[in-house]
């Protein structure tokens, strides 16, 4: 990847309708510099996967307000790597309980960010974990 700005694409799986959040957090991370794609709502994760390739995005955003996370985050994540993605670092958003985390983690989600937590901790811990996997494969 590594192609000048970090390339963000930030979707929202499955039937969940609610985007006020997600929206801040995609200007937000415009305003810090990043490169945004905000795909919008009630997406696939075959078309979010797709579009993740299509784009070389370096991140995937999934937020998902409506339980479903443990059923569309990994299937996305999962469909992103056959295509090719097995670099792309996933984070989540949303409603996710503490319990579900773990698994997530397992799944290749590299981290989630409850309601309210600041943007600029979220674009902190992209770029940390992008410049972490950047130095990891100069090794």
């Amino acid at each position: 990847m590594s192609h000048g700005k970090i390339r963000v694409l930030i979707a929202k799986p499955g039937l969940d309708g609610h985007d006020r959040g997600v929206k801040v957090l995609a200007r937000g991370l415009r305003d810090a510099g990043m490169e945004v794609i905000y795909l919008g709502l009630r997406l696939t994760p075959e078309q979010i996967a797709e579009v993740a390739i299509q784009e070389d995005v370096d991140v995937v955003g999934l937020s998902c307000l409506s339980g479903a996370h443990m059923t569309l985050f990994p299937r996305t994540i999962n469909l992103t790597r056959e295509k090719g993605g097995q670099r792309v670092l996933f984070i989540g958003g949303g409603i996710i309980p503490k319990k579900d985390v773990p698994r997530l983690k397992e799944a290749g989600m590299a981290q989630t960010f409850g309601p309210g937590t600041p943007i600029e901790e979220i674009a902190g811990f992209i770029r940390d974990k992008l410049a972490e996997e950047s130095h990891d494969t100069k090794d």
